[in-house]
């Protein structure tokens, strides 16, 4: 079995390259918005360096990073696609222009500080399951649980690819605008996306845990469900939206919050 502390140590160095590159590449830009295509980039690198590290060879590990793998080409190619149809994210724009006027802090500073620095260890800590559950050589092939959190994954994938794809076509349309999306997955819950997400690195935990180093990777999808939940998913958004869109309080009061459930209707909301 290889070494595992040389494996987390060779993928630390990877994430801190792929950042540190693209911190410069977003300074000369001066935008910062790209490093959100990293948090799916950056575990699909992650996955793969792991794959190469351990010698492939097992169904488990294929599994493991093919779905990882599939899941950051297709958020990171939607993130970086949404930067350029957008433009700048106004989150890093205020957070960046906040800590120049406040702080003093140079644009590239206050990058590294309040944006890079902080996004490394997260990405690293929830990517744990496609690197210690690719570490053990047995079992080899999976089990009932493995199978079962592939399907979890895929479901993740699809669900949050066509949450997506209708939060898109909604916003094209004009006669959308000011308005509030509570149709389609959005009608069953407020951040399909995220639950979508959620369901990928749950799936992805199970079949690490087919293997006892796997099993404890789940500090990373229980870290991800709170950052999505509770720190710069859920509330970042929401509070976003109840300044911009009145009628925001009245769906949040309709709808749940993350996990997919039939709509209160109007009278009793």
């Amino acid at each position: 079995m290889p070494d595992v502390f040389v494996v987390l140590a060779v993928n630390a160095a990877v994430v801190v390259a792929l950042f540190a590159a693209a911190w410069a590449i977003c300074v000369a830009m001066r935008d910062c918005t790209p490093v959100d295509s990293l948090w799916g980039l950056g575990m699909g690198l992650v996955a793969v360096s792991t794959f190469i590290q351990v010698g492939g060879g097992t169904e488990r590990r294929a599994v493991l990073t093919a779905l990882c793998v599939t899941w950051a080409l297709r958020l990171g190619g939607y993130m970086l696609w949404r930067w350029r149809d957008h433009g700048p994210d106004g989150r890093y724009v205020r957070l960046l222009d906040k800590a120049k006027a406040e702080r003093g802090w140079n644009y590239g500073y206050a990058a590294l500080r309040l944006v890079f620095v902080l996004q490394m260890p997260l990405l690293f800590l929830v990517s744990l399951p496609v690197q210690l559950g690719q570490v053990a050589p047995q079992p080899a092939q999976l089990g009932a649980v493995g199978l079962a959190g592939a399907a979890l994954a895929v479901f993740g994938l699809l669900f949050e690819s066509v949450a997506d794809w209708q939060l898109v076509r909604f916003k094209k349309d004009p006669a959308n605008a000011g308005q509030v999306l509570d149709r389609g997955l959005w009608r069953y819950t407020r951040h399909p996306n995220y639950f979508g997400d959620a369901c990928v690195w749950w799936g992805l935990w199970l079949v690490a845990a087919e293997s006892r180093l796997g099993l404890l990777a789940v500090v990373g999808p229980i870290y991800l469900v709170y950052t999505l939940t509770r720190w710069s998913g859920v509330p970042t958004v929401e509070g976003r939206m109840r300044r911009r869109k009145p009628a925001y309080e009245d769906y949040m009061r309709r709808t749940s919050g993350f996990l997919p459930w039939p709509p209160k209707p109007p009278e009793a909301a």
